[in-house]
């Protein structure tokens, strides 16, 4: 896997946490008159290279819509392609990652994952747990309401049985309640092929985040497009709601 050097040394402002929903697989392969799992490995590839390129200008995070509920409702032989690429292309490159100091994390419902699926996915995060330099996290079976919701069940569990109050319920013990309760906030959220929206990916976490919206289709991404967004990024002033 190629690793490029970062060259952005005029850059004011590095996002600490990156989040891309990586969008146009299927119309990059039918542009191309291929099958749409040739555009879901043209994908993969286009991850490898963005892991890279953001550990090496310094992004901390980065955090990838990989898989979302939503994806089961896919033709099956799809959804069956999907997830064996996400896990053997990841695990190929796992000695890499290591190499490099990237540590992998999962967050989303594993449950409905198969057995060799879960077996997959630990061991890279096993593998990878030392890595320090950045954290690639991989978002599979991932819907922010779902994980709201169970946020939700979880802190009316622990109000029934006595761990805690209902009025002493704030922002922080619902963060600390969600999948991501020991990342930062996203600071950019990038999503490619020209669509506008979030589609159930980190609604909660995205609250004062910045966007950037890239026609380019998710194949197609590479480190231009990266420092495209951190620029227009590091361009922004970003007041939280207050007043300088």
């Amino acid at each position: 896997m190629p690793i490029f050097a970062g060259y952005m040394t005029d850059m004011r402002n590095i996002p600490q946490h990156i989040a891309i929903i990586m969008d146009g697989n299927g119309r990059w392969a039918k542009l191309r008159g291929k099958e749409r799992g040739e555009g879901h490995f043209a994908g993969m590839e286009a991850l490898q290279r963005t892991v890279y390129n953001a550990a090496n200008l310094g992004v901390k995070w980065l955090t990838v819509y990989a898989f979302s509920t939503e994806n089961w409702g896919r033709p099956q032989a799809e959804v069956d392609g999907l997830m064996e690429l996400v896990c053997k292309g990841v695990e190929m490159h796992t000695p890499e990652l290591k190499k490099q100091g990237v540590s992998v994390k999962i967050i989303g419902d594993k449950s409905r994952f198969s057995q060799k699926v879960n077996e997959a996915l630990a061991r890279i995060e096993g593998h990878t747990a030392g890595g320090e330099r950045m954290t690639l996290v991989l978002a599979l079976n991932y819907s922010s309401r779902s994980e709201i919701v169970a946020a939700t069940k979880e802190l009316a569990r622990r109000v029934k049985e006595g761990e805690i109050k209902a009025e002493d319920i704030d922002e922080k013990m619902i963060s600390a309640s969600l999948y991501t309760a020991d990342m930062p906030d996203p600071d950019l959220i990038i999503r490619t092929s020209g669509e506008y929206r979030l589609s159930n990916f980190l609604m909660w976490q995205a609250s004062y985040a910045e966007f950037y919206f890239s026609d380019v289709l998710w194949p197609d991404f590479d480190n231009e497009e990266l420092e495209k967004a951190i620029e227009s990024f590091s361009a922004r002033d970003r007041r939280y709601g207050l007043v300088k």
